[in-house]
């Protein structure tokens, strides 16, 4: 009896069954029954749903309020759909795993299949893009502070990746489609098998998905990151640092921790998804190798992957453990809403919005204005005295 392996073309790869080669006159396969491995993959979905669910609505939650009470930055409104994305495989993706492994075929039609592919990958989409709109919002916070039109930017950057992220996922509507067993009549399952004509198109559809979900996120974050180290590094050895003087350079370590927080986040998404697009390489390099491995590696791999979206709302927790805080009760804050020990309201914000920006831009120059004014108000004066002391001395 030979088994062909689970097909590894794309995000959600774990779940894109070939078909087994069955005899008739020998007992169905195991894979085709429900197993030890099926309820192993309940049991871990069902966990993880419930971790992500927990953490990725607290946080939703906490941000909405901040929205709410007109306290949201750009970075708060970034996190608000990046938990949203979170939430979205949470409650489309991991329950439908869970019913896949419980009823091992798929029951729901040809219509269901073609829909909840597109679904299950939609979240993964929108949380990689979401990703990158914030590794540019830092660069943006970091190295131009005083550009206030990218306030108005981020609504439209997230509106592009709500857009990619449709489209990045319509292809598995098409790739999947129902088909029964070639030799157990009334089995059948999801598939993508013979969607694509060749193997080369199968690759060619692996590295676009691998390109979209995984490195551009990645490569957008190095980059602009590292940029902004570098501009803090710089700010850090110069004295004479307008920005400083301004009053908008205490804002410093509130910038830093945003970096650190963001770089952390993705940070995690290369830690989650590395093993699981290495496996899909390695698949793709020496297909004969990987078919001899336990298929059971391939479901653990995707299972950790999926742990993103877990990690995501922790990493916000602890980087922003001041923030909740001042709600905590009345000692927490001063009576005009200063928390005590902190020089920011309400704590140590992670940003500042652009009008904040404005307006300190418009008070340093409101600075230098008032500062030219009395240089020449003071020399106008001294100028009086020296004509009069000049007339006193020709009397």
């Amino acid at each position: 009896m030979d088994i062909l392996p689970e097909k590894l073309s794309g995000p959600g790869g774990a779940s894109q069954k070939n078909w087994s080669h069955w005899n008739a006159t020998e007992e169905m396969p195991l894979e085709m029954q429900f197993n030890h491995g099926h309820m192993v993959s309940i049991t871990v979905y069902s966990v993880l749903m419930m971790i992500s669910a927990t953490g990725n609505l607290t946080v939703l939650s906490q941000l909405v309020k901040r929205k709410r009470m007109g306290r949201a930055s750009r970075l708060d409104v970034l996190l608000m759909h990046l938990a949203v994305a979170d939430l979205m495989v949470t409650f489309l993706m991991m329950p439908l795993e869970i019913a896949w492994a419980g009823t091992v075929q798929w029951l729901a039609g040809d219509l269901m299949c073609r829909l909840m592919m597109f679904t299950r990958t939609f979240g993964l989409y929108l949380s990689s893009f979401v990703l990158i709109c914030i590794a540019i919002d830092r660069y943006y916070a970091i190295l131009k502070p005083l550009n206030v039109t990218w306030e108005a930017r981020v609504r439209r950057a997230l509106t592009i990746a709500w857009v990619c992220a449709a489209l990045a996922s319509l292809p598995q509507s098409f790739i999947f489609h129902l088909g029964e067993h070639p030799d157990v009549r009334g089995y059948f399952q999801c598939v993508s098998y013979g969607s694509l004509p060749t193997p080369r198109h199968e690759l060619a559809y692996f590295l676009l998905n691998m390109v979209l979900m995984y490195l551009a996120p990645l490569i957008s974050t190095l980059y602009c990151s590292s940029a902004a180290l570098l501009e803090i590094m710089r700010r850090a050895n110069t004295a004479n640092d307008k920005m400083r003087r301004s009053g908008v350079g205490i804002l410093g370590r509130a910038k830093a921790r945003t970096l650190k927080m963001s770089v952390t986040i993705v940070l995690v998404f290369f830690t989650c998804w590395s093993p699981y697009y290495l496996y899909c390489i390695w698949y793709w390099i020496d297909q004969d190798t990987v078919k001899s491995q336990d298929p059971a590696l391939q479901r653990a791999i995707w299972l950790f992957s999926c742990t993103n979206s877990c990690a995501n709302p922790i990493v916000y927790g602890v980087f922003n453990r001041n923030r909740w805080t001042w709600r905590t009760g009345h000692n927490a804050r001063c009576r005009n809403g200063w928390r005590r020990g902190s020089r920011f309201p309400h704590g140590d914000s992670m940003e500042i919005s652009a009008a904040t920006l404005a307006r300190a831009k418009n008070s340093f120059q409101d600075r230098h204005l008032r500062r030219d004014s009395a240089f020449v108000h003071n020399s106008s004066q001294k100028q009086i005295l020296n004509n009069n002391n000049n007339v006193h001395g020709i009397v």
